[in-house]
């Protein structure tokens, strides 16, 4: 529809490819003649329609299986040292005395005795590498995680080593301390008095009180600051113990950030720690600050070498450690069997 001058009006028709398109328009076509719309449009589908220009995403936080690293170190005593060759003197039996009248003569007194604690120790090392250019084009922080790795893995190896280390090249660990059923008076230094549980490779009777026996089997001084060591397994048969009342032996934590406990001791989960078998020393009891300890010449150290391997860098971290008992009336022990 045209408009000349002011009154006349010429109508004419409107061309299909001047029509306006409305909602209706691409069924329309449809409908008339199948579909009329090309797909054209870049996508992310297919590469060179346009995947090739999208860029892979990758989370950047990057998930790992968990490690069960064994919480030894955070209950026993760590000290640093300036040397591999450090030594700790125990004085065993300590300083006789007497009783005399006023006037009575003073006779003298023994001596204490000194023990030599020499920590065996050997070295963790861990020599990764990355090339440079992933290095240069990874879209994390490839270092940071290596260094993170490496820091998980040695702890790994550590708390096995302060469990069950040979005490060749590595810590010795206190399961791998000689032992004995005598008591502390009559044992030799060094030895580690076990407790029967009454029963081969189980628990024998009245299992609540063959833990009461281990617990009070550690001298009073020693039971301030003790702790039960156990893994999951053997854990997950002590919660199951209740009371000739029906209540639990097991107490879980009332309060957020406090350890639940076992006869009022809080109980550390190692997995290192063996399970429940035939002469298994599957429980520990004491005060491992007293008891164990860890001697660690300094922090973990990492290297970045980029010239050994060329194009590859090699981190290169070594820690140097040792650890033993320190004092073998600080640590009781349960062994499955009959005696």
């Amino acid at each position: 529809m045209e408009a000349i001058g002011t009154n006349e009006v010429v109508m004419r028709p409107v061309l299909e490819g001047a029509s306006v398109r409305g909602a209706g328009v691409g069924f329309d076509n449809f409908v008339r003649r199948g579909t009329t719309v090309e797909m054209k449009a870049f996508t992310g589908v297919t590469g060179d329609q346009g995947g090739f220009a999208v860029p892979r995403e990758i989370d950047a936080t990057i998930d790992r299986t968990l490690k069960a690293i064994s919480p030894i170190r955070s209950i026993a005593n760590v000290v640093k040292v300036g040397s591999a060759g450090y030594r700790k003197l125990v004085t065993t039996g300590g300083t006789p005395s007497g009783w005399a009248a006023e006037t009575d003569a003073r006779p003298g007194t023994a001596t204490p005795v000194f023990t030599e604690i020499a920590p065996p120790s050997g070295e963790l090392y861990a020599n990764p590498s990355a090339s440079q250019a992933m290095l240069d084009d990874a879209s994390f922080d490839v270092e940071a995680w290596l260094a993170d790795e490496i820091a998980t893995e040695f702890a790994k190896a550590e708390g096995a080593a302060f469990v069950s280390g040979s005490g060749v090249n590595r810590p010795r660990g206190f399961l791998l301390s000689p032992t004995a059923i005598a008591a502390d008076p009559t044992r030799a230094f060094g030895t580690l008095q076990y407790l029967p549980s009454g029963a081969a490779a189980d628990f024998g009777a009245n299992p609540q009180e063959r833990l009461i026996d281990l617990v009070q089997s550690l001298r009073s001084p020693y039971r301030q600051g003790a702790s039960f060591v156990m893994n999951a397994a053997t854990l997950a048969r002590i919660r199951k113990f209740k009371t000739s009342d029906g209540a639990f032996v097991w107490q879980p934590s009332l309060a957020a950030g406090q350890p639940a406990t076992l006869l009022g001791y809080p109980v550390v989960e190692a997995e290192d720690m063996p399970d429940i078998a035939a002469n298994a020393l599957a429980i520990a009891f004491g005060n491992f600050k007293a008891g164990y300890l860890i001697a660690e010449r300094t922090e973990t150290a990492i290297l970045r070498d980029p010239y050994s391997n060329k194009p590859f860098v090699n981190f290169y971290a070594t820690k140097r450690i040792g650890g033993c008992v320190s004092n073998s009336e600080a640590i009781k022990l349960m062994k499955f069997a009959t005696a």
